[in-house]
């Protein structure tokens, strides 16, 4: 219906958006100062314990700094609430005390049709209750026993039963004044294709009545009782009334559920979602019937920021999990994440809670594994890169995948885990190189995890540099990275910021990036482990564990780069003095040279420990800048 201009803004001023949040939140008093109309408390759209939701009268706005959710009270009651828009405005108009203005006549006649629509739909839901307790019922109710589910279960989610009857329900619905086209258009009748009285649509199945976020019966769902029956479960048809792509069964209960600090999780059927909530986890909710789609995974993202997605173990479980990681790249992002839990092969989660109980369901769903891993599992599991073209095709099909990604940073830190992935895959791997003979086929052979296992550390290491330039280091670092690649994930962005001037050592570093290995790069390495003044480098380093490999890596790549700082800021002081100096200068700069030098070199017997201070010996060099050491103090 339309608004006349104004009705909305005068809602606003009328009624605080404290008011209309302050009913799902718990003011944290503390931190709120409620004269201002200034209210902090732990979001409602994502669980945490901290007060980052922020609500501001003035403004009538709400922002959560932790998951960025956002809006204005409207925005809070069709986002956190699932209201549509016009009964969010009614909502808010009568807390106003405003009159809501008059539909048009076109928006009266769909309205009131809606409402008829929805008698129909509860009226059979009550009628299929009452089947359920009739004789024709009993092997049904047998079947519901088996499962587990006693009395209260059969209450709470309203399970009943469609005889196999040919227009049963028909004949009751019209009973109580219902009109035949009406009882189709809510889709509990269907018309013969070649003309003739409606039958029922359900019939001999145990019925499972499904409501939207408001709690409206919308639709069915039924399972049947024939083995031989052409479907096992039938829904609903797509009516005014019910979307089975825009809808989740049990969505009510679980938004509660999941308000009150539990997890949203997705399961497959009817029975799983059932299985679930009895044994706890009551923010369970089910696709209907079909793969999970856009509009429902939006759906689900306004209920929790991280659902988990509780798959079958079975080959179908991992197709649908294989469809929904394409579906859901393009959507992600911060607050919009998703985690997978896939059961053991053969069971859903019904199963699983009966055998082994809800510990063991609540386990798994503690381990549930973020989307990237499924990506990565997917283009990994069951191949082989032995080679440079196979390992390129699989960089190629991972960068296609997270270009998909809208949001920035979330794309960067895919990439970044998805790289660290492919070195420790590549790492790990028994290259060709590793046939070669002599000291560089040895040190590449040693990248596969098949040859002998690491011996203990043997102690302090012992590495003699005579002069710690950044050559040297460069070196030093190269050779660490070629010996155990493991060490290379922690250290992946000053790796790549490295710019060796000599055409093998770049080459070398090009091969333990990208997991290549080429003639140049086996040069550098080799001419790393014959340098003179690396000495014991390779042995040593050999004998460490990769932990410890990793720490001196780490510390060289950070004397590199103080060295780097180190004369970034002799060559700002050199240009500021440039005009100034008295004979002196020579002296002072020679000074300033030797000061650096000692903090940048510490005990070199020992790569383990370095100690240089770059914030130390920035502040030095600003305090001889700032009194201008060149100058010569005054004779007396």
């Amino acid at each position: 219906m339309s608004l006349p201009p104004g009705f909305l803004d005068e809602i606003r001023a009328r009624v605080p958006i404290s008011r209309v949040i302050g009913k799902k939140v718990t003011w944290d008093l503390r931190k709120s100062n409620q004269g201002r109309g200034d209210w902090w408390a732990p979001c409602p759209f994502h669980q945490e314990k901290s007060a980052s939701f922020h609500c501001d009268d003035q403004k009538g706005f709400y922002y959560c700094f932790g998951c960025h959710a956002k809006g204005d009270a409207l925005t809070f009651l069709r986002e956190h609430d699932g209201l549509p828009f016009i009964d969010a405005v009614k909502l808010l108009a009568a807390e106003a005390g405003l009159a809501m203005p008059e539909p048009d006549p076109r928006a009266r006649e769909r309205t009131d049709r809606r409402s008829r629509l929805l008698e129909v739909t509860e009226a059979s839901a009550r009628w299929f209750r009452l089947q359920l307790q009739t004789s024709a019922a009993a092997e049904a109710r047998d079947y519901l026993t088996r499962r587990g589910l006693d009395a209260a279960a059969l209450e709470r989610f309203e399970i009943g039963f469609a005889p196999d009857q040919r227009t049963a329900l028909t004949a009751a619905l019209r009973e109580k004044g219902f009109d035949e086209a009406l009882i189709v258009e809510a889709g509990m009748s269907a018309r013969p294709d070649g003309g003739g009285a409606a039958y029922d649509r359900f019939r001999g199945r145990i019925i499972f009545p499904i409501r939207d976020g408001q709690g409206r019966c919308i639709g069915f769902g039924g399972r049947a009782m024939d083995p031989n029956a052409r479907a096992k479960y039938l829904n609903s048809p797509e009516t005014p009334l019910f979307d089975k792509g825009r809808n989740l069964y049990n969505l009510g209960p679980a938004r509660g559920a999941v308000a009150k600090g539990q997890r949203l999780i997705v399961a497959e059927g009817y029975m799983d979602v059932i299985a679930l909530a009895r044994a706890g986890f009551e923010g369970a909710v089910a696709p209907l019937g079909t793969a999970i789609t856009e509009e429902q995974l939006r759906l689900m993202w306004r209920v929790s920021p991280e659902p988990v997605i509780a798959l079958d173990g079975d080959a179908a479980g991992q197709r649908a999990a294989q469809r929904l990681i394409d579906l859901a790249l393009p959507m992600t992002g911060p607050g919009q994440a998703l985690r997978f839990v896939i059961l053991p092969a053969g069971q859903d989660p019904d199963d699983l809670i009966t055998s082994a109980g809800p510990g063991a369901m609540g386990a798994l769903l503690d381990g549930a594994r973020p989307l990237l891993d499924l990506l990565w599992s997917r283009e990994t599991e069951g191949q082989s890169f032995d080679s440079p073209e196979r390992r390129a095709a699989l960089e190629a099909r991972l960068a296609a995948a997270i270009a998909k990604i809208p949001d920035e940073r979330t794309r960067g830190h895919y990439a970044s885990e998805l790289k660290r992935k492919q070195w420790d895959l590549f790492g790990a791997r028994k290259p060709q190189a590793a046939s070669r003979q002599g000291p560089a086929g040895r040190s590449m052979a040693r990248r596969g995890t098949g040859g002998a296992p690491p011996r203990a550390p043997i102690g302090p290491i012992t590495v003699t540099l005579p002069e710690a330039g950044e050559d040297l280091l460069e070196g030093a670092a190269l050779l660490i990275c070629a010996l155990r690649p493991p060490c290379m994930a922690a250290v992946a962005p000053q790796l790549e910021r490295l710019l060796p001037r000599d055409p093998d050592r770049a080459a070398l570093l090009h091969d333990l990036l990208s997991g290549t290995d080429s003639d140049a790069g086996q040069r550098g390495l080799e001419r790393l482990r014959q340098d003179a003044h690396l000495g014991l480098t390779p042995t040593v380093i050999e004998q460490q564990e990769v932990e410890t490999a990793s720490a001196i890596l780490c510390n060289l790549l950070d004397r590199m780069e103080a060295l780097r700082a180190g004369r970034a800021e002799l060559a700002r002081a050199e240009a500021e003095i440039q005009g100034e100096a008295d004979e002196g200068l020579t002296w002072r700069i020679s000074q300033i040279t030797r000061a650096r030098h000692r903090a940048e070199r510490p005990d070199m017997e020992n790569l383990g420990d370095f100690t240089e201070d770059r914030d130390a010996l920035s502040t030095q060099l600003d305090g001889w800048l700032s009194g201008q050491i060149w100058r010569k103090p005054p004779r007396r």
